[in-house]
């Protein structure tokens, strides 16, 4: 039998932090597409659209009138997920049907005013003050919720509708399943190892330099070893204990600023397009005992979830035994690292 090589045969690899495996088939690379492409269409976009209800000083579809900011704008999402005053569900003893109170609220918060940008083409010090509003609405929404979930969902293969620089911020009563997920299985591993578990994990990653992509003094962007889409990566601190946004420096922002416009550089320099993803950020929960309680478990972190896969038009596709049995890729992280790492640090429309 031949010697076992990751890059040529399959095997599955665990996530610690999530407690489960991925099904890794690299050979499955070698076999020909002909499944569905999607349309690229990447039309130039004006810098202010009238018509655009993210834009300043245009009305949304509630009526309201967007100021006339110049920076970052953050306003209560119109169509929200999450209400604050709602009643609570009657209490049940049955163990079949049970449902619990969902109390929260949902922001938008747009980027910049302008409606042909995105953030790899946004200067540092613009995304140094994305950062900063983060940070204001983490301290505000995080005194009374006990998780405060920032996430942006970039381009139309996933799902975003407006192309306006924008984030959502959604803030609960409850801890959602990923965060909660995550809590049990960094708690296990303190428990059990009696150290960090991402901050062991960025140790060795940094030391074996296989699935770093960029790299800065505060922090590493990396393609995880159990990432489970194609391009997916993570960026964490690269030794201090760092449990929330909100506990990051001024130099510790700026560098965020500086590894976030890296890394998305590359995502867009891959298939020279603008990259879509869904990305977040996860750290120790909130809520009014969040200083009584001992999270020194967590460690703050961001994930990035891009779909594509082959092209520009290619993407993966979570269905089938992804569904009904275990997450499977077929590119190997380290290759994927390899790519990301190896392209271009300039963006290509500024080349």
């Amino acid at each position: 039998m031949a010697t076992f090589s990751p890059v040529d045969h399959q095997h599955v690899r665990w996530n610690p932090m999530k407690g489960d495996w991925v099904l890794v088939s690299p050979h499955r690379m070698k076999r020909p597409w002909s499944g569905q492409v999607e349309k690229l269409t990447e039309e130039e976009r004006p810098e202010f659209d009238p018509t655009n209800p993210l834009c300043p000083g245009v009305a949304r579809p509630s009526g309201v009138v967007n100021p006339n900011y110049d920076s970052t704008f953050v306003f209560d999402n119109d169509f929200p997920a999450l209400l604050e005053d709602v009643p609570s569900p009657p209490e049940s003893d049955n163990p079949l049907f049970k449902s619990a109170a969902a109390r929260g609220t949902c922001r938008v918060m747009c980027f910049s005013p302008k409606s042909n940008i995105t953030l790899p083409l946004m200067s540092q010090t613009e995304i140094k003050a994305v950062i900063d509003t983060w940070v204001v609405e983490m301290v505000t929404l995080g005194k009374k919720y006990k998780w405060v979930q920032i996430f942006e969902n970039k381009g139309a293969a996933m799902g975003c509708s407006n192309p306006h620089p924008h984030c959502q911020i959604w803030a609960s009563s409850f801890l959602p399943n990923e965060a909660m997920v995550k809590d049990r299985n960094m708690k296990e591993y303190m428990d059990k190892y009696k150290t960090n578990l991402l901050m062991d994990y960025a140790k060795q990653e940094d030391e074996k330099n296989e699935r770093l992509v960029v790299v800065n003094d505060d922090w590493l962007g990396l393609v995880p070893y159990w990432a489970v889409w194609p391009y997916e990566t993570m960026i964490i601190p690269r030794k201090r204990h760092i449990l929330r946004m909100t506990d990051l420096t001024e130099q510790e922002r700026l560098s965020l600023a500086d590894i976030m416009k890296q890394l998305t550089i590359r995502y867009d320099n891959l298939f020279e397009c603008s990259f879509p993803y869904s990305m977040g950020f996860h750290g120790a929960p909130t809520g009014p005992d969040q200083e009584s309680q001992d999270y020194s478990y967590w460690q703050f972190h961001a994930i990035y979830y891009p779909p594509l896969l082959r092209s520009a038009t290619v993407k993966k596709f979570m269905v089938g035994y992804e569904m009904l049995a275990n997450p499977q890729r077929d590119l190997t992280a380290e290759q994927a690292a390899d790519k990301l790492r190896n392209l271009p640090d300039v963006h290509y429309k500024q080349k």
